[in-house]
């Protein structure tokens, strides 16, 4: 279902988590549950994986994630601001040690000068630790977007991790 480096990230990923006794959990917005669907396509993910968000919507994301309403106003549901709030918010709403979020425009349309198709907010957020936002344009149609997103999201994941256990 998933190309090879992201089947072997994924499975590199839960290995280290699993290792160290962490759970994780995703926040989805323009990969629709990739994310999650790459890491429980391995088995025994579920050791590690305890929930996935898809937060399409604006009243997902604050339904969910309780993602401010006035965040995603001031900011725009593609923005650092959004993406740190969903990785946070999903922090506070699973039993997940590190969370990974995404939020962008993977097209064909939606893009604006601003936010072109293709840019990409991926945030992570360790319990007890800080939450950051990096940016990326990625080129290429709506599925190379979000392949390259899912690969991204989970090589930030894997650069993440608390610094000690947390069990």
């Amino acid at each position: 279902m998933f190309p090879d480096t992201i089947r072997d990230l994924a499975a590199q990923t839960l290995a280290e988590y699993g290792l160290a006794g962490y759970l994780l959990a995703t926040a989805e917005s323009c990969t629709g549950g990739l994310i999650a669907g790459a890491l429980t396509e391995i088995a025994g993910s579920s050791k590690v994986v305890d929930r996935g968000f898809v937060t399409y919507s604006n009243i997902a994301k604050t339904e969910m994630l309780r993602v401010p309403a006035s965040l995603l106003h001031a900011h725009g549901a593609v923005s650092p601001e959004v993406a740190v709030a969903m990785a946070v918010g999903a922090l506070a709403m699973s039993r997940a040690d590190v969370t990974v979020a995404v939020t962008g425009v993977a097209g064909p349309g939606g893009g604006s000068a601003e936010k072109p198709v293709g840019r990409v907010y991926i945030a992570t957020a360790v319990r007890g630790g800080d939450a950051r936002a990096k940016e990326y344009t990625f080129p290429g149609d709506r599925e190379a977007v979000r392949l390259a997103t899912v690969q991204a999201a989970l090589e930030r994941l894997r650069v993440a991790r608390p610094v000690h256990s947390l069990r």
